[in-house]
């Protein structure tokens, strides 16, 4: 679900939050521990999957013959790497970065799976092009269905967002970079330790 908050109440609504408390279980915690991470879009906030959330399955195609469901995935940490577009300069910087990174990420028992709109063979000639050897997942129909799933699809594409998913299907880490910008690798590997 896709929460909308107009970008004139948010700080009010933080601002409460962050005074308020909850009672939770019996216990009465900060509610500031509850607050998601807003994506800003336009004049709206969107609100992403955090961390222990259980993550959505889904199947999508990764080549034009062969499909990949996350549920069969378990027993592995899982990346998900939320971006844009095929052969946009930042995405292509990202993908041959996380292409460079495989083999830590294999240390961590972690599967590396790249997310955008684009169709299957766009993904196949993009991964063709630039040496991948990850899967490129195509969210492609209906448009943006996964990238919807997650609350990071906006603007007719998916936002530049990563997830980490521990072996049990629980999201262990995500975040949130600005379009144009690279968020690298640190945070992943930084998160895949936290798991070990």
């Amino acid at each position: 679900m896709v929460v909308f908050i107009h970008y004139f109440h948010l700080p009010i609504v933080i601002s409460y939050l962050q005074k308020a408390t909850v009672r939770h279980r019996g216990i009465f915690v900060s509610a500031q521990h509850y607050v998601k991470k807003a994506v800003y879009i336009g004049d709206n906030y969107q609100l992403m999957l955090q961390k222990g959330e259980k993550a959505p399955d889904f199947t999508l195609p990764s080549t034009p013959e062969k499909s990949i469901t996350l549920a069969d995935l378990r027993g592995k940490n899982v990346i998900l790497a939320f971006y844009p577009a095929d052969w946009s300069p930042v995405c292509s910087d990202q993908m041959s970065l996380y292409n460079e990174m495989l083999k830590y990420f294999e240390r961590y028992n972690a599967v590396l799976l790249g997310v955008s709109v684009d169709g299957a063979w766009c993904h196949q000639a993009f991964a063709k092009a630039r040496q991948l050897h990850f899967d490129l997942l195509a969210d492609f129909e209906p448009k943006g269905a996964v990238s919807r799933l997650y609350d990071v699809y906006a603007e007719g594409v998916s936002q530049r967002a990563l997830f980490v998913i521990d072996a049990e299907g629980i999201i262990r880490w995500s975040y949130l970079s600005p379009i144009g910008q690279n968020p690298g690798a640190d945070g992943i590997l930084d998160a895949l330790e936290k798991i070990k």
